[in-house]
């Protein structure tokens, strides 16, 4: 059998598709970019949309099932074949499921023309059949831990289902429970992939610096965290406003904080490529304890606020520091962040910081707003125009 190396040097086409992260990080980072364009023309009636969604629900759909779909699959088909020890999808195969993606946005976009069932069928195709991969290749691979994950992926895959039901029989999907699942299947994710990356990430860089350092090792505790997220998650989807939801989250929250302050981040500041990771999990505890506080004292403007905390922070911070980091070292660079990346994180985070903000000081919530989405535009379009060369250019001869 080729090795994963052979196989990428036997293809002869395009360098984008010679392994999983490098059409679908790139896609990530445009479609990020482009789909914050799109919602502010909306906002600001210089757009119609002419999809059969919403304009707040095709805007929540797009980043979690559009921009976090890129990025779920860019990742799971780079690491599945670490996991596994088995071949990447390379090639037309890859293309295909890049192609599936594509046809999933333009779908949505204009489902207003389009039966539902079909544009349903579209847009789930693509993570259906990376699904099916996964599951293939866990199974075959004998690599049972990581079945947990292709759990949370079906999730994510039976809230996009939902979310289209809702919107064909003329709910309002954003504000309901099909949102909240995915939401809640793509904190789950973060919480088992980062509570994996960032300790072990972290421990290789302390020993590269001879710090003595190191952070905690999973254990019990950590069992018991994620045990105490999927309780509260669990309970967010399906009673968001009441007592024990708020009660179980704002637990989840304070045992997600003493999870990561294990993990030695405040020794991280010399590299933002580690320090970012850290700050994006940050996001994990400060959006549970939001959320708590929402179910026990209900406000709309800001549980909304609340939950960007969650969509913004957790998943777009974190999305984007896996993004960044992945792409250096599967490109061959050093493991190092430029004053680029640097500054992209900083808009992200800084985009983040003014949405939540625009939810608690309402008299300057429209320019909070439009602060928050103008960074997020140019954090992301910073990302593609450093990371986008090495996306789309070979790997350095060792």
């Amino acid at each position: 059998m080729a090795t994963t190396a052979e196989q990428m040097r036997a293809w002869r086409g395009p360098v984008l598709l010679t392994y999983g992260f490098r059409p679908f990080f790139l896609a990530a980072g445009l479609w990020a970019a482009l789909a914050m364009v799109i919602w502010i023309a909306v906002i600001s009636g210089q757009m119609d949309l002419p999809s059969a969604f919403d304009p707040v629900s095709w805007h929540a759909h797009e980043f979690l099932f559009g921009y976090l779909g890129a990025v779920v699959s860019g990742f799971l088909l780079t690491a599945v074949p670490n996991w596994t020890g088995r071949l990447p999808i390379v090639g037309w195969p890859l293309a295909g499921l890049a192609g599936l993606w594509l046809a999933g946005r333009v779908a949505v976009m204009f489902s207003a023309h389009l039966p539902p069932l079909t544009v349903a069928v579209i847009d789930l195709s693509e993570l259906t059949a990376l699904a099916g991969f996964l599951l293939r290749e866990i199974i075959t691979g004998r690599n049972w831990r990581n079945l947990v994950v292709v759990a949370m992926l079906g999730a994510l895959i039976l809230a996009n289902g939902w979310f289209h039901y809702m919107a064909a029989v003329g709910d309002y999907p954003a504000h309901g429970p099909a949102l909240r699942l995915a939401l809640a299947a793509a904190i789950m994710l973060v919480a088992l992939i980062g509570g994996r990356i960032i300790p072990s990430f972290t421990r290789n860089w302390l020993v590269r610096r001879g710090d003595a350092a190191r952070p905690a090792t999973p254990g019990r505790f950590d069992q018991l965290t994620l045990g105490a997220t999927l309780v509260a998650l669990a309970l967010w989807v399906w009673t968001p406003e009441t007592v024990p939801t708020g009660v179980a989250l704002i637990l989840c929250g304070l045992l997600q904080a003493a999870r990561l302050a294990r993990w030695s981040g405040l020794r991280t500041f010399a590299e933002p490529l580690v320090w970012i990771l850290h700050v994006a999990y940050a996001f994990v505890p400060l959006g549970a304890v939001a959320l708590g506080a929402v179910a026990l004292y209900p406000d709309q403007m800001v549980g909304v606020a609340a939950q960007h905390l969650w969509m913004a922070g957790a998943i777009g911070i974190m999305t984007l520091a896996v993004m960044t980091r992945a792409t250096l070292g599967h490109t061959g660079q050093e493991l190092s962040a430029s004053s680029g990346t640097v500054a992209v994180y900083l808009a992200v985070l800084l985009s983040v910081v003014c949405r939540f903000a625009a939810g608690i000081l309402t008299d300057w919530s429209v320019g909070l707003i439009d602060a928050a989405g103008a960074l997020w535009i140019a954090g992301f379009v910073g990302f593609a125009l450093i990371y986008g060369p090495a996306l789309l250019r070979p790997k350095p001869a060792q």
